[in-house]
């Protein structure tokens, strides 16, 4: 199954979405691998989900990746009497350790690290920022704060501190039960972390996993922010998490702070995710709004390399028409004139490693000659990550004889993964690639192709030859 663009698209599965059917019909509308919500999710329902996408992939042909996104700390105030209060802007509000139900002058907050941490003039936040409180006193037990903004409070909405640091790390009692589970299936690909603060945040998950997935940091804190070099360098991909960044920061940063994300994950050469109500107008209407289609085009043209639908194609009445939608978009902004200045204009100097400078040369050769495809033969997945870094014009073949790692690279701009066993020698390196481009699409007979692979063959990181190849007339070499 050729697509016909370089960006992918991630699908979130749920009740609209949850049978093999409709995962089929949305893979063949252009979903490229798919989400796994563990915070809807019983780990029944998460197995079932993987052995559906498995039995698709199989039947299709082409490796599927799975994304499991852990739901992480959810901070939640307590119960009210009346289930709900009133309040004022400026008058005093209390969060408190005592688990009586509230009223309009306090109510429980069953989190002890918050009443710990929280400081005079930090923010709260409720319910998605509707309700907006400023710390004036703590002692540890209680935060008598100040209602700036907002009238109404109700049972277990969620607190968000933009401005607080807490103690906690990155993963919940929940999500420790949900990781093991996730793990113990063998068959998801990336894992997706809620709400990371610092780099640490990594430290127990990349422990446990021992490798066997992919660890994507979700950024959606501040604090995740001012240590993004670091965060991105112990990660093995990113999301931009736009709904909970957006309620902890200023709306009017979001689109800023997407783009550097963007950017400063492709000098990394680590894939990035645009994420959070790309199409949300989907979720009850059969077309987008014209600002939705802007915001998925931007994302888009600053290189990203996968854009994903959240309740679009979980819960909206429409999930096959949102994914075909986004990929009409992708499509058309990767074939306007301006994409490839854009594109070019932030492509950065590769590392000083022989890997990186064969991806470089790859680029070149196969742009200067208009050649039909870059194969690149890749066990680990690296040489994959360094071909699509340099964002080519021309199409990326790569090559696994490991499904697992054809799977991983299902979130990678330009990626054309396919499973092959490794070759025998020299010959059949070539022979191999040049029969797969044309049976995936991507050549004829007569055609070039260049190819990168590492000598001694199947040696994983030993990425170190280039060899351009005429396409014969029985689809194998005609060198």
């Amino acid at each position: 199954m050729k697509r016909n663009r370089r960006v992918k698209i991630l699908a979130t599965l749920g009740p609209a979405s949850a049978e093999e059917e409709m995962i089929q019909k949305l893979h063949e509308a252009g979903a490229d691998l798919f989400r796994i919500n563990m915070s809807h999710a019983s780990h029944d329902v998460m197995r079932t989900l993987i052995s559906r996408i498995r039995s698709v992939e199989a039947r299709c042909g082409r490796p599927i990746g799975i994304l499991a996104d852990l739901q992480g700390p959810k901070l939640r105030v307590g119960k009210f009497k009346d289930g709900k209060a009133d309040l004022s802007p400026g008058q005093t509000f209390t969060l408190d350790s005592n688990d009586e139900p509230g009223d309009a002058t306090r109510v429980f907050l069953p989190h002890p690290e918050i009443l710990e941490a929280v400081k005079p003039g930090h923010r709260l936040l409720i319910d998605d920022g509707k309700l907006h409180l400023l710390a004036e006193k703590s002692d540890g037990k209680k935060i008598v704060c100040k209602v700036v903004a907002g009238t109404k409070i109700s049972d277990r909405k969620g607190v968000s501190l933009p401005d607080t640091l807490l103690g906690v790390g990155a993963l919940t009692g929940k999500d420790r039960a949900d990781l093991d589970a996730v793990l113990a299936t063998g068959s998801v690909d990336w894992v997706a972390l809620s709400f990371i603060q610092r780099p640490e945040d990594l430290a127990e998950v990349r422990k446990v996993a021992r490798g066997r997935v992919g660890l994507m940091s979700k950024i959606e804190k501040p604090q995740a922010i001012e240590r993004i070099d670091e965060i991105i360098e112990l990660s093995d991909a990113l999301m931009v998490a736009r709904g909970d960044l957006g309620v902890e920061m200023p709306l009017e940063t979001v689109p800023g702070l997407q783009k550097q994300l963007i950017r400063a994950c492709r000098r990394a050469g680590k894939p990035v995710v645009v994420a959070t109500q790309m199409l949300e107008s989907m979720i009850t209407a059969p077309v987008p709004t014209r600002a939705e289609v802007s915001d998925v085009a931007t994302a888009v043209f600053e290189g990203a390399d996968a854009i994903m639908l959240s309740a679009e194609s979980a819960s909206g009445d429409y999930p096959v028409e949102a994914v075909a939608t986004m990929g009409k978009v992708a499509s058309q902004v990767e074939r306007d004139p301006n994409y490839p200045g854009i594109i070019n204009a932030q492509r950065t100097p590769p590392e000083a490693t022989g890997a990186d400078a064969i991806s470089l040369a790859a680029r070149q050769i196969a742009e200067t000659l208009n050649l039909s495809a870059i194969v690149c033969y890749t066990s680990s997945g690296t040489t994959g990550l360094r071909a699509a870094r340099e964002r080519p014009s021309v199409p990326v073949l790569a090559l696994s004889p490991i499904i697992e790692t054809a799977r991983r690279l299902s979130v990678v701009w330009g990626l054309h993964c396919v499973v092959t066993g490794d070759a025998e020698d020299l010959d059949d390196m070539v022979n191999r690639a040049c029969r797969i481009t044309v049976s995936e699409g991507f050549g004829k007979p007569g055609d070039r192709v260049i190819i990168s692979a590492g000598v001694p063959l199947g040696t994983p990181g030993a990425t170190n030859m280039l060899r351009i190849a005429y396409i014969g007339s029985d689809g194998a070499s005609g060198i």
